[in-house]
């Protein structure tokens, strides 16, 4: 498997002798960019891991195939049936694209405040869109139960089950891991994201920290409201969530079977409040020429403050989650801005990037 994945690595060239088999062949690969203006900026090397370019937009497309193909290996799903998840947005896109490609139905629960982008684009995709209030997950009214308890009225059908599913860790430690020590040849001293379900950071940290031996610190970062900084930094202890963020899909109030798989070899954990990362989200733009969304600023504001603590000359890596397109009606608003106190967290000179009214 993993000769398979530096083989394909390797080939990323878009030659015209270089295919791969539809949707599902093209998920992964992502190029790894070095960010040279935070990099010249920190005097470390920062780079950004660019799943916003998989085929359905972001990294989610990793989790979506890997917890859909286990469920096919494990018999759980017969062709023309259905796959229900309960999704803030970016899996439930993933899922839809797979779905697609696949000849399956998919009903996607989601929270009622997420951005209509996402909902307007599962629709699109053919996915059954249903949104639900936004309320804790030990509600029996959460959009994670209401999926699950759906799902068990089918036949044919399986609930993916993102968060406790721990084929999405392994999607990660199978794929994104590996992809990127092959890209930094081994030679790389932190990684750090942001965690919704888990998936992303317990796959890539556990691959990376076994084949570094140790070496290579793994980080989360988390937005404000979360309750993971105070758990890993506590040693242990969960706290009551609180507060919120303008950042989607990222943030825990509790320790899913993902994270849980490798949150105890954590090296540490901080917060990021929101004013870095909407500031970073129009640096990025101004300065790397990328259109990315408000948790890959967090994840990239949290790469610089890592390679901070790490010392001048470290290299960090990070997760580029998905493009700003999806979130672009309340991150480029005048009005959205003033109206959650952020419009003076932008620099003066970058404010011109906030066209929206």
């Amino acid at each position: 498997m993993f000769s398979a994945l530096r083989v394909a690595a390797r080939a990323r060239g878009f030659t015209s002798s270089s295919t791969v088999d539809g949707f599902t062949g093209s998920v992964g690969n992502t190029p790894l960019i070095l960010l040279k203006g935070l990099s010249e900026k920190t005097g470390s090397q920062i780079y950004g891991k660019a799943e916003f370019q998989n085929p359905g937009g972001s990294v989610k497309d990793r989790a979506a195939l890997g917890v859909v193909r286990s469920a096919e290996e494990k018999g759980l799903i017969k062709p023309g049936g259905t796959v229900v998840e309960g999704t803030a947005g970016n899996t439930g896109i993933g899922l839809a694209h797979v779905c697609r490609a696949k000849g399956y139905n998919c009903v996607i629960y989601m929270p009622d405040n997420q951005s209509q982008e996402k909902i307007d684009l599962l629709r699109m995709l053919g996915a059954d869109v249903r949104p639900v209030p936004a309320v804790a997950y030990d509600n029996p009214q959460n959009y994670n139960h209401q999926a699950r308890d759906y799902a068990k009225t089918l036949t044919n059908a399986i609930w993916t089950d993102q968060f406790d599913n721990t084929a999405n860790a392994h999607a990660h430690y199978i794929s994104t891991g590996p992809e990127i020590w092959e890209q930094t040849n081994g030679d790389l001293d932190g990684f750090i994201c942001a965690t919704g379900t888990g998936g992303t950071l317990a796959g890539v940290g556990k691959y990376l920290k076994e084949k570094s031996g140790g070496k290579i610190q793994i980080w989360l970062a988390d937005p404000p409201g979360s309750v993971l900084t105070s758990y890993v930094n506590s040693g242990g202890k969960l706290i009551e969530r609180s507060g919120s963020s303008i950042t989607e899909g990222i943030g825990q109030g509790r320790i899913t079977n993902n994270l849980g798989t490798f949150v105890n070899e954590l090296s540490g954990a901080f917060t990021v409040q929101d004013e870095k990362s909407i500031a970073m989200i129009y640096e990025l733009l101004h300065t790397e020429g990328l259109y990315l969304g408000a948790s890959t600023a967090l994840n990239v504001v949290a790469a610089v403050e890592l390679a901070g603590k790490l010392g001048r000359g470290s290299k960090v890596a990070t997760i580029l989650c998905d493009g700003a397109y999806r979130y672009q009606s309340r991150l480029f608003s005048k009005k959205w801005l003033k109206m959650k106190g952020l419009e003076d967290a932008i620099p003066e000179h970058l404010k011109k990037y906030a066209v929206l009214d």
